[in-house]
């Protein structure tokens, strides 16, 4: 149950509802602080739909974070947004294999990039070694991009956690397929 209320786009004023199309837990909890949520949407929005990553790319470093945080609430979200995107079960169950360690048939810089966000997990920062090897195949545009996008997301799982923001039904039909270790 979370710790703060969910809001309703007749609870916030006119200026703010915009925020509330999306009509998530999410979205509801952090407009409670309407200015802060119009700033993280912001954020989010540019990542999503600006940033010049590849968008496929991208979501998986997003699923690797999910994954690793046991976050149902991103995993499963992203796992939806990814597939908009061109994310694959093909995809996930390699990134499933790779945070294993076992082999998968990603593509080496998929390989790297999940690599990247599970050092940036684990120990905080990409190793100058996975650095390199992603930075072989990206501009300094898009390594930008993936590091920050890596690392809002990062920040997203802490907020979801701390406020202990409730997953809509909808989305944990995901876990059937896609069971996220240590999470009912």
């Amino acid at each position: 149950m979370a710790r703060l209320p969910y809001l309703e786009a007749d609870q916030v004023a006119p200026e703010y509802r915009d925020m509330l199309k999306r009509n998530t837990n999410l979205h509801k909890l952090l407009v409670n602080s309407p200015d802060m949520a119009r700033a993280f949407n912001g954020i989010g929005g540019y990542i999503r739909f600006k940033s010049k990553l590849d968008p496929r790319l991208r979501e998986l470093a997003i699923l690797q974070v999910g994954w690793l945080e046991k976050s149902e609430y991103e995993f499963t979200h992203h796992v939806k947004i990814g597939k908009e995107f061109g994310v694959t079960d093909e995809d996930i169950q390699g990134l499933i294999a790779e945070t294993d360690g076992k082999p998968s048939q990603l593509e080496p810089l998929a390989k790297a990039i999940l690599k990247g966000a599970r050092e940036m997990v684990r120990e905080l920062a990409m190793s100058d070694a996975t650095f390199a090897e992603i930075k072989a195949h990206l501009s300094d545009e898009h390594m930008t991009d993936l590091v920050l996008t890596i690392a809002f997301y990062c920040a997203v799982v802490r907020v979801l956690a701390t406020m202990k923001i409730d997953n809509e039904p909808t989305y944990k039909e995901v876990l059937q397929q896609y069971p996220l270790p240590g999470v009912k």
